[in-house]
């Protein structure tokens, strides 16, 4: 991991970065890269990554358009899809935020009730999607495993993926926005509208702070990754501060790649070789479910190591 510069603060006030990967550099050297920022941060952005730049925007503004609605809109327009709208609070354990948000199931036919943002919608996932394949096959190429044994999770039609959409509102003082967690999928991808707010953990308390980009996609891997290369990998905590921008909201765009509830979790076997397995096998519905039983600051994977 990254060392933080200063041991006595609990966060660094500059703004700093994580490794830019540039995906139309030669495929050797993207996935050695790529390789390395996943051993080394956890985190890295992704530019030339091929997601247009209309489709991006269109999803921006049907989101902010979404978000500036009556609340009573919101609940009801939330309301067509598995997940919908949520205020403040996060998830059924007590969890809360200076945040309003949407959460769409991305394999859904009826993502929201109204057609510009269901073509918004459609069209920005099936991108993301296809740069989170793209991101894991560079994954297996650096790993020397075979090419699709991550991406083929979350090009099964089955797949749990996830589209949140997070919206910061400006506040008044400095608080954290959404808690302190690391995503349980296997890949993250996320967009924001160039309103500073994501940190990364150091681990020692001390908080990177990751500078917006409107070129790139930040890229973190999850737990399910952290497994799969039995700890090679690690899904790094990170936080999002609330808004202090006045007359300025943040949004935030979070692509989250799951595999389907059934399949069985295991790291390949060339990645073990003379190593002994740290975690036990199991089903992502298993491990969704061990998930949302917890609040967001716990350490869930650990309940699934071998002793």
């Amino acid at each position: 991991m990254v060392a933080a510069t200063d041991t006595n603060t609990s966060h660094i006030d500059h703004l700093m970065d994580i490794p830019v990967i540039d995906l139309s550099l030669k495929k050797s050297k993207v996935a050695k890269l790529i390789v390395k920022a996943c051993e080394d941060y956890g985190f890295f952005k992704v530019i030339n990554h091929g997601v247009p730049h209309n489709i991006i925007k269109k999803m921006e503004d049907e989101s902010l358009d979404f978000f500036h609605k009556p609340l009573h809109d919101k609940i009801r327009a939330g309301s067509a899809n598995p997940f919908g709208y949520g205020s403040k609070n996060i998830g059924l354990r007590g969890d809360k935020g200076e945040l309003e948000y949407l959460i769409l199931k991305t394999n859904h036919d009826s993502i929201v009730n109204t057609p510009q943002f269901r073509c918004a919608v459609s069209s920005y996932v099936e991108c993301v999607r296809e740069l989170a394949c793209k991101i894991l096959e560079l994954i297996a190429k650096g790993l020397g495993v075979p090419r699709s044994v991550f991406s083929h999770l979350l090009r099964h039609f089955d797949s749990d993926s996830l589209l949140r959409l997070n919206h910061y509102p400006p506040v008044l003082n400095q608080t954290i926005g959404f808690g302190e967690h690391s995503d349980p999928q296997i890949l993250a991808l996320l967009r924001s509208n160039g309103v500073a707010g994501l940190q990364i953990s150091l681990g020692n308390g001390n908080w990177l702070p990751v500078a917006p980009d409107p070129h790139a996609f930040c890229v973190n891997i999850g737990d399910v990754l952290q497994a799969m290369t039995n700890g090679r990998f690690v899904s790094v905590r990170h936080r999002a501060m609330a808004n202090t921008l006045p007359g300025q909201s943040r949004l935030s765009l979070i692509f989250f790649g799951a595999p389907p509830p059934e399949v069985t979790i295991t790291c390949p076997p060339q990645l073990l070789k003379q190593h002994e397995p740290r975690y036990r096998a199991f089903t992502w519905a298993e491990y969704k479910s061990h998930t949302y039983a917890h609040r967001l600051g716990e350490t869930r994977l650990d309940h699934f190591k071998i002793a």
